[in-house]
C-alpha cells in the first residue's frame, strides 16, 4: 500500500530533520528544499530542489540502491585554507570541500557503495556582475574534487549568466533544470551577495520560492 504524504514526510534520516520538506504538487512527491550551506540525503523516492546563481549543487547517488542526495555551496574551500585539499574539515558545509565530504560520507554511512556512485553538477552562473567569477571557481573545484575522488560525472549544466532551479530525484537519478529568466536575477543576486558577505559568520536565513 502506498504511503500517505504525512507518512512519507516522517521518513527522514537522522540528522536531516531540520531540512524543510513537504508535499510538492508540481513534483507529485515529497520534496526537500535546500538553502545555501545545506545538504540532504535520502533513502526514499522523493525530490530535492534548490535555486542556484553562482553557487554549485552536486547531486550524488548510488545508482544501484538509489540512495543519494544534494548539496548547495557558495565557495570552494574554507577561508583558512589556500587549497580545498588541505582545508579544515570542521568548516561549515557552506564550503564545497566540506559539503562534498559530508554528502558522500552520509550516502556511504547509510548503505551506499563507493563503486556505485555517480555525480551530476549544476550552477556556477555569473549573475553578480561586479564580483570575481566565483561561479567558475566553484565549477573548477567541483570537477577537480569529483575526479580526485574517482566519481564519474554523468551530466552537468554549469556556467553562463543565468540562475537555475534544480530538482533532483535520487531514486531514479533524474534531474530537472529550469533556467530562470532575468526577472529573478535581482532576488538571487541579493540573496547570494548577502550570503557571501556573512559567510564567515552564519548562513543567510532568507527564503525564496520561484515556482
Amino acid at each position: 500500500m502506498a504511503l500517505t504524504p504525512p507518512a512519507r514526510l516522517s521518513l527522514v534520516l537522522p540528522g536531516f530533520e531540520n531540512i524543510k520538506r513537504g508535499w510538492h504538487n508540481s513534483f507529485e512527491t515529497v520534496a526537500a528544499r535546500l538553502l545555501p550551506g545545506e545538504y540532504f540525503v535520502t533513502l526514499n523516492d522523493e525530490a530535492i530542489y534548490t535555486t542556484l546563481g553562482s553557487c554549485i549543487s552536486a547531486c550524488i547517488r548510488d545508482r544501484v540502491s538509489g540512495i543519494g542526495g544534494m548539496n548547495h555551496f557558495m565557495l570552494p574551500a574554507s577561508a583558512s585554507s589556500d587549497s580545498w585539499k588541505a582545508a579544515d574539515n570542521s568548516a561549515s558545509a557552506r564550503y564545497g570541500n566540506v559539503a562534498m565530504e559530508h554528502l558522500i560520507n552520509n550516502i556511504l554511512k547509510n548503505g551506499g557503495k563507493r563503486q556505485n556512485l555517480e555525480a551530476k553538477i549544476f550552477g556556477g552562473g555569473r549573475i553578480i556582475a561586479n564580483m570575481t567569477d566565483v561561479g567558475m571557481r566553484n565549477i573548477a573545484f567541483a570537477r577537480d574534487y569529483l575526479e580526485t575522488e574517482g566519481l564519474k560525472v554523468t551530466s552537468e549544466d554549469v556556467g553562463d549568466t543565468f540562475p537555475r532551479m534544480v530538482v533532483y530525484f535520487p531514486a531514479t537519478g533524474k534531474v530537472r533544470v529550469k533556467r530562470l529568466r532575468a526577472l529573478h536575477n535581482n532576488t538571487i543576486v541579493e540573496m547570494e551577495t548577502q550570503y557571501l558577505h556573512t559567510i564567515e559568520d552564519k548562513p543567510v536565513s532568507g527564503d525564496i520560492e520561484l515556482f
